[in-house]
């Protein structure tokens, strides 16, 4: 037996699937062998690709190669036909027990045990308009089917009064549960040698490279301790060419150069890392101090054990006879 469990939202942009299903997997992975089924958006195949750790990211899109990398020992399939996607793991391999469908809350050809709905804060469903006077991708009544929603990109102190109005605003069902979640960003990573930075942001010249649909977050983290001296902001999931790397390089050395205090380094997000670690031209990049800003999911009101209590739940009645202890 299987279960399904889907990871979506119902805007374009980003409202943080893949941190929220890498939240799942990290939780989820020591009681459940798990795979995580993507569209793999902007690869260049086609059809059902079973990902493994020579993957590139031209083959299998860069949020499944992040999660890749993270989860070595689970499997990650791409595969823009969800149902043939859920077949074809299945043959691969016959004791899974459970598959995360990341963005698949469109996918009405599958039918999930269980439906999570992210919410970005910054735009509430409620407030919003269709495409493209807006960015509701379908009608905001359809949160109706998710058993979940998570309101994603909170602040980490949120009022309560505030978390009640957006409830009431929401209209939630008898049988849906809301949460509240933040990033919590960690300690800077070299892109290339992995190796964790201890800096002062504050003394820091940051040159910002990123390659998402919404750069909100990192820029208001990022400039509570210091000017960002410079910003390249490229489209989501943009594929990094030659010429861009060079441009990248050139204004480094020009920053370096103009700013004679503090030590000058480029940060970029995690995904960009992904894209940029795999690139033809990554040795071009990784003398240089370059940095991804690795980030954490976390809940208000210390809410991670509501919602796990609340996935197992489901989980215990597909499977009666597991036993469940890390709530």
């Amino acid at each position: 037996m299987v279960s399904l469990q889907l990871l979506g939202n119902i805007t374009v942009g980003g409202t943080g699937k893949t941190p929220h299903t890498e939240f799942l997997v990290d939780f989820l992975q020591e009681e459940f062998k798990i795979a995580v089924l993507s569209r793999g958006y902007k690869r260049k195949t086609s059809g059902f690709k079973l990902a493994n750790e020579n993957s590139k990211v031209n083959e299998i899109g860069d949020e499944p190669k992040q999660i890749l990398n993270k989860f070595p020992k689970i499997k990650v399939a791409v595969d823009k036909n969800r149902v043939r996607g859920i077949k074809e793991l299945l043959k691969s391999d016959k004791e899974l027990q459970l598959i995360l469908l990341d963005d698949g809350f469109q996918h009405r050809y599958v039918k999930a045990g269980l439906n999570i709905l992210l919410i970005d804060y910054n735009r509430l469903i409620y407030e919003d308009n269709f495409l493209p006077y807006g960015e509701l991708r379908e009608s905001a009544e359809e949160r109706k089917r998710a058993e979940i929603i998570i309101i994603s990109k909170t602040t980490n102190n949120i009022k309560p009064i505030e978390q009640r109005i957006i409830a009431k605003d929401l209209k939630l069902k008898p049988y849906q549960d809301l949460f509240f979640t933040y990033f919590e960003y960690q300690k800077i990573v070299h892109v290339f040698n992995k190796k964790e930075a201890d800096f002062k942001f504050y003394e820091l010249n940051i040159f910002l490279v990123t390659g998402i649909a919404n750069n909100f977050q990192i820029i208001n983290y990022l400039q509570k301790d210091n000017n960002i001296i410079e910003h390249f902001a490229f489209e989501d999931h943009y594929s990094y060419q030659n010429n861009d790397i060079d441009k990248i390089i050139s204004n480094y050395n020009e920053i370096k150069e103009n700013n004679e205090k503090g030590k000058t380094i480029i940060i970029t997000t995690e995904k960009d890392a992904t894209r940029l670690q795999d690139m033809e031209y990554a040795n071009k990049l990784s003398k240089l101090p370059i940095y991804y800003l690795p980030i954490k999911i976390k809940f208000i009101n210390e809410d991670r054990k509501d919602f796990n209590k609340r996935v197992f739940n489901y989980l215990r009645k597909v499977y009666k006879n597991k036993s469940f202890f890390r709530l």
